[in-house]
């Protein structure tokens, strides 16, 4: 349990930075989840439930934090496509807080109503849109993936219409607690604007909020963001997972994965597994995430470009594929409960198990759930290979000891059991699906820490 320690380091930004917004006046305020795990780590676990909702469904202001609601200001590459009519459309800012560990920690929303970005919104969030960030938060956070965290959701009690489900819909308000919500797009807003002052102020202040680095240096701010975008693409391919929509404004500085939407996890080892139902041509497809993502790291190195010389980020820019590399090998070991080894053995095991998953014989949450340790009691002849050079591994202590490597199924989060667990909701208003789910994750993340995992 940490202290509570209000922060309102944001203004020093100034309002080049955000639009001051209200919040919208939800009919109905019902309380759906609270994450008092999360609300431990920033002091706010103790809040009666009446002091959550005043907090997190009316906004009330925080003691001694933010008195107004920031709309942050970003544009951003959309599908590759260059958008300047963007920023914070259906949340914004309103708290900051340290951690016990000193981070510095957002407190934003989504679903709060609309802002000057809204364009044709509403600026709502459907409930069913809530419950999916809540399931893939919690997942993520189990496999190992820096991801922000669903810190509550509220019922908001409007019926919503949306072209792509069934409506009208139920309305909620989530609020997600992340290391920050400085994007890529923010920087390049501001090089699109011709403003190198600002850039110059925005890095400085990216490299002591987020970094503890007090060089104000372009260049040191992209090798660290370059460090932390690598291990991401590579935590996602290791989770399996595909985001959907790796826009450059949905790239975080701090690389903590967030702001999600058609999101699902690929049962198989397949490259071309798409989550969002527009992307036609696979752009953000589960094998592809790495280029994207290195793309979104390009269009930070253009922006920096403006204070910084192109000599001096380029040879970043080309450490990202062997920093992926070495990633995915932590990642997918740590996974397995396995200690890494010499780095050309390692990179063999890893090339053996994508060719050992891609003949699609396997899901990957089967994988990793039989081959914890390296040792399963029966290998697939197609396996043969793998668990020849898995043989030279040894596990990390403890890797199977938590009860849970006992069980006869892996957790998985796969469409099927998401949309069930929405369906009870939406049908019956039975909440006892959601609820094992999320303890059930939660104690798949337990023994994946137990046993050295990420």
């Amino acid at each position: 349990m940490s202290a509570y320690r209000p922060e309102t380091a944001i203004l020093e930004l100034g309002g080049d930075f955000y639009d001051v917004v209200e919040a919208a006046d939800f009919p109905v305020t019902k309380l759906r989840f609270r994450n008092d795990r999360w609300a431990a780590t920033v002091g706010l676990d103790d809040l009666s439930d009446a002091q959550w909702l005043r907090h997190f469904a009316r906004f009330e202001a925080l003691p001694d934090n933010l008195a107004e609601k920031l709309a942050l200001r970003y544009h951003g590459h959309q599908f590759r496509v260059y958008n300047p009519e963007i920023g914070d459309g259906r949340g914004f800012l309103f708290a900051q807080l340290r951690d016990g560990a000193g981070r510095l920690m957002d407190l934003g929303t989504k679903g709060s109503g609309q802002t000057p970005y809204s364009r044709f919104g509403d600026g709502r969030l459907t409930l069913k849109g809530a419950v999916r960030e809540l399931l893939a938060t919690e997942m993520l956070e189990a496999l190992g993936v820096e991801t922000s965290k669903t810190f509550s959701i509220v019922e908001t009690g409007e019926a919503l219409e949306r072209n792509d489900e069934p409506s009208p819909t139920r309305s909620a308000v989530l609020v997600r607690l992340s290391h920050g919500h400085i994007r890529i797009g923010t920087f390049q807003r501001l090089a699109a604007l011709d403003q190198p002052d600002n850039i110059r102020k925005l890095t400085d202040y990216c490299l002591r909020q987020f970094f503890a680095d007090e060089s104000g240096d372009p260049v040191r701010l992209l090798d660290h963001v370059a460090a932390g975008t690598a291990r991401l693409a590579a935590s996602y391919i290791a989770a399996g997972f595909v985001h959907g929509v790796l826009n450059s404004d949905n790239i975080n500085v701090t690389a903590e994965s967030f702001d999600y939407g058609p999101w699902r996890w690929t049962p198989f080892w397949d490259g071309h597994f798409t989550a969002a139902y527009f992307d036609h041509g696979g752009l953000y497809s589960f094998g592809r995430q790495p280029e994207a993502i290195h793309w979104d790291l390009l269009q930070l190195a253009r922006a920096l470009a403006a204070i910084a010389e192109a000599d001096h980020l380029n040879p970043i820019l080309e450490s990202f594929r062997n920093r992926f590399q070495l990633a995915l090998r932590d990642a997918i070991l740590a996974r397995l409960g396995l200690i890494p080894r010499e780095p050309g053995e390692d990179l063999r095991v890893l090339t053996a198990i994508e060719e050992a998953l891609a003949g699609q014989t396997m899901t990957i949450d089967r994988f990793f759930f039989d081959w914890r340790g390296g040792r399963p009691a029966t290998v697939p002849d197609e396996f043969a290979e793998l668990r020849a050079l898995i043989d030279a591994y040894q596990p990390v202590p403890g890797a199977r000891d938590h009860p849970y490597w006992s069980d006869p199924e892996p957790c998985s989060m796969h469409i099927d059991e998401v949309e069930a667990i929405w369906s009870a909701i939406d049908r019956d208003d039975d909440w006892s699906p959601l609820h094992a789910k999320v303890a059930a994750v939660r104690r798949m993340g337990e023994a994946m820490r137990d046993g050295g995992g990420r």
